[in-house]
């Protein structure tokens, strides 16, 4: 956005009196002398005087000035908004932002807007100037003008600018209209005037770079925007750019992002999608940072016929960008509500797949034959909004007879109408858009609701073996109501009762902090430190290393030299840093720079055993991810890329009966999306080289189960062939810290391999609490990952397969794990086991040179 000064100066004052000196002489017996003596020496000090209090006088005015501009500060504040000519029909010029039309119209609506400000006395005092950025058409041909205006206001009358805008606008709305004399020419009406704050960071003084491109969408056309210099070279530093979107007169606009490789820090760059030609914050439909590769479908429809696009950029860590393909589609939305009848049928939100549109409203009547009544399963709901909590739905919401309903907790909640008739209402407002939901309704006969099964108190029905069992299988936790704990049970304050296995595994399970109670943890103001010690909660990040392993220092953000163990990052110079997992993360802690060296890894260069309870996963999303056939069959497992010759697999994947161990068996497909097309430009197939299982791989006990292979060739890496990132040997994953796994293994336990690429995001989970829910002994070589209420995990198929744990901070994926066994696939506390790739760190380099 352009920078508009606010042409306001202070003056400096001096003071206007000077002080008279004095001074006493000592007797003499030359009078003359003395005489000219005085006369000199009183000139002199007169002078010197003069001097000083020139010197006060300018010090005095230049503290009076400083006090006058702290005093004073001026707050740039720009407001975005829209108004509507309505005595004015819209022609072809006004789109084009050079043309004379367009600048006479924009040069008019900015005189009058000033006009319009004189008339708030408080709002004309600090009112810089107005601008117009953009026409665009309405329904009904009339001209919608989109403009800025800036004001420098003083820190203390910010509220009071705020307030003064609202008012102002109050006479300007929906419904009323004022005529803006244009003399000599014809007069304008204006009407439905709308402002609202622009973002601070969109108006940053250190944006030098300005991008700005209009587009008009044609019927039956799909056309693309991206960001400056994708695919070939990174977006450019302190960068602000925008695309104008417009779409024929009663269409809207449909945007889908193909790509979004960003900096994960939505402070430093990020995009925005706008409902208007301004980027109004009563506008903004959503903002995104990172990359898009968590199964997300960024596709956006607009309310009306135009969309802003913004991309904003600091100073450093430029990535690819981004590139998103548009078109225009009727206005009209299908399925937006009507009437629903019979035993069965769905109904969707607008747009469904798509994020619904802003300002939507549909209305369905549902009415089943009498004397049943009806049940509505949600498979998907997904109707968040920033500031709006589950409990008070005001923004985007579904109403069910007069019940409203927002969030995301509704997919494993049945909801139960005890009539024939239902009547629901969905209702969207101007901004921030979501998924929305997709839902199924179904009569029934009341009294064979819950034959045999616990009646939950939402009307859900569930198998009386859940019934108190420590998960809310219900959804509303009526199944875990009134329960009396057993031996095998913690029974929380809250009177709820959890596994045993859960006290002190360091997740509050209880809801209330129960279970984690009494745990001989540190006391309240300690600091727990890995070798269990506790110290004071005051040395945390103080430079020195009071833990004697360095935990006290290993979250902060500079790092301290240490003795080196167990718990320190080991640099090339073989100095040793406390800071926990300071590979690749963007900032340089080992004085030789070796922590930040090799990190091209785990990036999504220019993209942004089947997983159970996974979605399919967008091409290029996981670069790393292989697929491993035998000759003349199919899939078999999956494998990680670490570089452009090595893969890292399973070991039982090569060394089961079932299995080959010879290389010229294998075939390795890099690229792959789905099975059913292993020859498109996008894929490459490889032959192996050779195998190499670790040397103390235990079938038996599953330990040591990891296999390196090395490709006949080195393969040519793109943006769908990627290696990731190896952790160091000493990084740490939380309990409770969230990790994706990917495979075309298979769906369900005793279903089929997948066709295309999976994904599932599964969290860390206690060792020992996984050493209590899995028969076998888990070794330090495993690592436990799932959800412990089941339905998410990997399956036969996937094994070899990646655990990639994403950085927050740089967005590079590490190869956590190696997808290894497991009881059954997604049952109810059987968790998966891994691999752990940190304890194979040396045994990787040492052969692969990886």
């Amino acid at each position: 956005m352009e920078s508009l000064g606010n042409g306001t100066k202070d003056s400096l004052k001096s003071p206007d009196d000077l002080l008279d000196p004095s001074a006493q002489f000592l007797p003499t017996s030359d009078a003359k002398k003395v005489k000219k003596k005085r006369l000199t020496v009183r000139i002199v000090l007169v002078i010197i005087l003069i001097i000083l209090a020139a010197v006060a006088a300018l010090l005095t005015g230049v503290l009076v000035w400083n006090f006058h501009l702290r005093t004073d500060v001026r707050i740039k504040k720009v407001f975005a908004g829209s108004l509507t000519v309505s005595n004015l029909r819209f022609i072809d010029p006004y789109e084009d932002g050079n043309s004379a039309h367009f600048n006479d119209l924009a040069s008019d609506l900015s005189k009058q807007m000033k006009k319009m400000y004189s008339n708030v006395p408080l709002l004309f005092k600090y009112y810089v100037s107005s601008s117009v950025k953009a026409f665009s058409e309405s329904s009904d041909g009339m001209v919608i003008a989109y403009y800025i205006s800036e004001f420098g206001v003083p820190e203390a009358q910010v509220s009071a600018v705020d307030e003064a805008i609202e008012s102002f606008l109050r006479t300007m709305g929906p419904g009323q209209t004022r005529r803006l004399s244009l003399k000599p020419t014809n007069d304008l009406l204006i009407n439905n005037m709308m402002s609202a704050a622009v973002d601070p960071r969109l108006v940053n003084s250190t944006l030098k770079g300005h991008h700005k491109k209009s587009h008009h969408s044609r019927a039956g056309e799909t056309d693309i925007i991206q960001s400056p210099g994708f695919p070939d070279s990174p977006y450019s530093s302190n960068t602000y750019a925008e695309w104008q979107l417009r779409a024929d007169p009663n269409h809207r606009l449909r945007l889908e992002f193909t790509v979004v490789d960003l900096e994960n820090d939505c402070r430093n760059d990020f995009i925005r999608v706008y409902d208007s030609l301004i980027p109004s914050e009563s506008h903004v439909m959503a903002e995104k940072c990172g990359t898009s590769t968590l199964g997300e479908q960024l596709v956006f429809l607009s309310s009306g016929n135009v969309m802003l696009v913004t991309l904003v950029t600091n100073e450093e860590n430029n990535f690819p960008g981004f590139r998103a393909k548009y078109s225009q589609v009727p206005a009209e939305i299908q399925a937006c509500g009507g009437k629903l009848t019979g035993m069965k049928g769905t109904f969707t939100s607008p747009g469904f797949p798509s994020s619904y549109p802003p300002q939507a409203q549909c209305v369905w009547n549902i009415k089943v034959p009498e004397g049943k009544h009806i049940i509505i399963n949600f498979n998907k709901f997904s109707l968040t909004d920033p500031g709006q909590s589950p409990d008070n739905c005001t923004k985007d919401y579904l109403e069910v007879n007069g019940n409203r309903m927002c969030g995301e907790k509704f997919e494993i909640i049945p909801l139960v109408i005890k009539t024939d008739k239902a009547d629901i209402k969905f209702f969207s407002d101007m901004s921030y858009v979501d998924k929305g939901f997709s839902a199924e309704f179904e009569a029934f006969i009341p009294f064979d609701r819950c034959s045999e099964k616990f009646h939950c108190e939402n009307d859900a029905c569930v198998s009386p073996k859940l019934r108190c069992d420590g998960y809310d299988d219900c959804g509303d936790m009526s199944d875990e109501k009134n329960c009396v704990c057993d031996e095998s049970q913690i029974r929380c304050k809250n009177g709820v009762c959890k596994p045993k296995y859960w006290h002190c595994d360091g997740v509050n399970d209880c809801g209330d902090n129960t279970d984690e109670e009494n745990c001989g943890y540190c006391k309240a103001g300690e600091e727990a430190c890995r070798n269990g010690r506790c110290i004071s909660e005051q040395k945390k990040c103080d430079g020195h290393n009071d833990c004697e392993d360095g935990t006290d220092e290993s979250m902060c953000t500079k790092s301290i030299v240490l003795t080196c163990s167990e718990f320190t990052f080991k640099c090339k110079n073989n100095m040793c840093i406390s800071k926990q997992n300071p590979e690749c993360d963007g900032h340089i802690d080992c004085e030789d720079g070796s922590d930040e060296e090799g990190c091209e890894c785990g990036m999504r260069p220019y993209q942004s055993s089947q997983i159970v309870g996974g979605e399919a996963a967008r091409e290029g999303s996981w670069p790393w991810q292989v697929s491993l056939h035998l000759q003349g069959r199919a899939h078999v497992c999956g494998a990680s890329l670490i570089s452009n010759l090595w893969l890292i697999t399973a070991a039982h994947c090569i060394q089961e009966t079932d299995r080959y161990s010879w290389p010229e068996e294998w075939d390795v497909y890099l690229g792959l999306h789905s099975q059913s097309e292993t020859n498109t430009a996008n894929t490459v197939q490889k032959g192996v080289k050779q195998i190499i299982c670790h040397p103390e791989y235990n079938p038996p006990q599953h330990n040591n189960d990891i296999a390196l292979m090395e490709l006949d060739s080195p393969v040519t890496l793109s943006q769908y062939i990627w290696p990731i990132c190896l952790p160091s040997a000493t990084q740490v994953l939380p309990t409770g810290q969230s990790v994706w796994i990917t495979g075309w293994g298979k769906t369900k336990e005793e279903g089929q391999l997948a066709t295309v690429l999976q994904e599932a995001e599964v969290r860390i989970i206690n060792e020992t609490v996984c050493s209590q829910l899995i028969e076998n002994e888990l070794t330090p070589q495993m690592i436990c990952a799932g959800i412990l209420t089941g339905g998410v995990d990997a399956c036969q198929g996937d094994s070899g397969g990646p655990m990639s744990f994403v950085d927050p901070i740089s967005g590079r994926s590490f190869l956590v794990g190696v997808v290894s066994w497991g009881e059954g696939c997604g049952r109810k506390g059987k968790p998966g086991i891994y691999t752990r790739v940190t304890k194979y760190r040396s045994w990787i380099r040492e052969e692969s040179g990886v």
